[in-house]
């Protein structure tokens, strides 16, 4: 009954395609679910990830860094370290060139992605330009462009001293960055060369933009300019996604302002992540988490979730005390959670190593981003950390694709900080995050079968590669956990696609091909035993 009801779900799987029809469809392929921003990768490490890795296992896409041209520090004068990673939001044009590559190299990933079914996300720097000025030939942009040149900022200095001003907000610099005008002072230029920009991009085959700093840009700014995008190459509506930083609710500027020009960044998921990822607030509150209007959370529609982000992680944008890769067993606890829960649209980091805030990607001396280098583990090494590959993330972005749209349901826990669920009968989760061994005997939800813990490990032909866990004929399984370590995961991750013994188990879900092979086969055998029977 299992294999048959697996078969079934993932041959019709395989066989519907998307239909999309607005920018709040991410335009993912295939059922899958989940963004990696690959945070200042090449181009060409881009293309070769998404052949080698992120299609095979099932990702959905991949948000890139600005690709336009941007200012180069070689001196910076704000730390010791030069071509910091913030050049690249300092952007100077609109042409194809930036430390991660030219044109043809973007073009190509683009290309290389979309045909292994991994979309192209791209974080557009529009609200400003550089730093410094306002005169940008290679727009070409001069001070008429410009907000504050144009007289709509109401401070003498051209900055935002006051966040509750909305006046301030989006007219005014934000880091003195050069605010760009997009009404009809200019007749409307500044939103032209925006869109100019986008659309070049969407006819190379992108999928859908992060719009940065979109706090500070009018909604109906935004939404003109959305408009006017063209389909993607695919079909369908490009996908937005914006960055509206509201971590206290208490800000003047509302994400929900944004809803109608696409789906916003959910600040406050990190900082929950956190707390539920270092125990220091019990697992068994987060039953209706994001749901409950207590949490205080956007609509689950609305919203993009992420554990940490490029900012955040530095305590930049939206900082503070989140977690990454330098807490390990806290970090994967959150991502695992924030994987297994049916809120939101799910993007993970993939960073580098860093000392210092400003620290850019690992570079040679001239500040030429150096290769990624996958090791003989087939994880990361020269300073790339490459957490998409870990073990328990990849596994987990699995568990998502599996568990769909299905809902939370078995919902246990003792009381404090031991919890399970299940998502529907596609998928169980259960934590552990509790300083001793904990033990239960939970409903899964499953049908009864043997499945490999993809916490530790994935299907072979002989069994699984890390642990399993049996599930009786009523759907309850004994479920074992010693408490977490950096070494150890005190989790528990099943999917009905990820059974023990199954060799046609490749990245995330049975291969089409020996889906059919199989279904045949059992229809072949089936035809057999009527005709005995009769």
């Amino acid at each position: 009954m299992l294999y048959g009801k697996t078969v079934l779900c993932v041959v019709l799987s395989l066989l519907t395609t998307g239909v999309f029809s607005s920018i709040t469809e991410p335009n993912f392929a295939d059922g899958r679910t989940v963004i990696v921003h690959l945070f200042e990768w090449k181009w060409t490490d881009i293309a070769e990830e998404c052949e080698r890795f992120l299609g095979p296992h099932k990702f959905a896409g991949v948000q890139v860094s600005p690709p336009s041209e941007h200012l180069v520090f070689a001196d910076n004068p704000y730390s010791e370290y030069d071509y910091p990673w913030w050049e690249r939001y300092q952007p100077i044009g609109y042409q194809l060139i930036s430390r991660s590559g030219t044109p043809e190299e973007f073009a190509d990933m683009v290309t290389r992605c979309l045909a292994v079914d991994v979309r192209i996300y791209v974080d557009a720097v529009i609200n400003h330009m550089a730093g410094g000025g306002y005169v940008f030939p290679k727009v070409p942009f001069d001070e008429g462009d410009f907000n504050v040149k144009l007289g709509l900022c109401p401070t003498e200095d051209g900055g935002i001293h006051d966040v509750n001003d909305t006046v301030q907000m989006r007219y005014c610099n934000l880091l003195a960055l050069a605010d760009i005008h997009y009404g009809e002072l200019n007749n409307y230029y500044g939103r032209d060369k925006v869109v100019e920009y986008l659309n070049k991009m969407i006819d190379m085959g992108v999928a859908g933009f992060r719009i940065d700093a979109a706090k500070h840009m009018y909604p109906a700014e935004l939404d003109d300019v959305a408009n006017r995008l063209h389909d993607c190459t695919f079909g369908g509506r490009p996908y937005i996604y914006q960055e509206v930083i509201d971590r206290f609710s208490n800000e003047a500027i509302k994400p929900s302002e944004y809803f109608e020009t696409g789906d916003v960044t959910e600040f406050k998921f990190c900082d929950q992540m956190a707390l539920l990822g270092r125990a220091s607030v019990p697992a068994d509150r987060f039953q209706n988490f994001g749901f409950d209007p207590s949490w205080g959370m956007m609509p689950s529609e609305s919203a993009i979730i992420f554990v940490e982000n490029h900012d955040n992680q530095r305590n930049h944008g939206g900082g503070g005390d989140i977690l990454s890769f330098q807490e390990p067993r806290e970090y994967k606890i959150g991502i695992a959670f924030g994987l297994a829960w049916n809120y939101g649209t799910a993007r993970i980091f993939s960073g580098y190593v860093f000392e210092h805030s400003d620290q850019g990607p690992p570079s040679d001396t001239s500040g030429n981003t150096n290769n990624v280098v996958i090791n003989a583990e087939g994880m990361c090494d020269g300073g790339w950390i490459c957490e998409h590959r870990w073990r328990e993330i990849r596994n987990m972005v699995c568990f998502r694709n599996v568990a769909g749209d299905e809902p939370v349901e078995n919902w246990w826990d003792n009381g404090d900080n031991f919890i399970a669920f299940s998502r529907g009968d596609k998928a169980f989760f259960a934590l552990n995050n509790e300083r001793i061994r904990q033990s239960e005997t939970l409903q899964t939800g499953l049908p009864p079968g043997t499945y490999c813990n993809l916490i530790t490990g994935e299907p072979t032909a002989t069994g699984c590669s890390g642990s399993s866990v049996v599930v009786n004929e009523d759907g309850y399984a004994y479920v074992d956990l010693l408490p977490s370590t950096d070494e150890r995961d005190a989790m528990v991750a099943l999917t009905i696609a990820a059974t023990s013994g199954r060799s046609d188990y490749t990245g995330c879900v049975v291969e089409a091909a020996a889906v059919q092979l199989k279904f045949n086969l059992l229809l072949i055998a089936i035809t057999v035993l009527v005709q005995l029977i009769y």
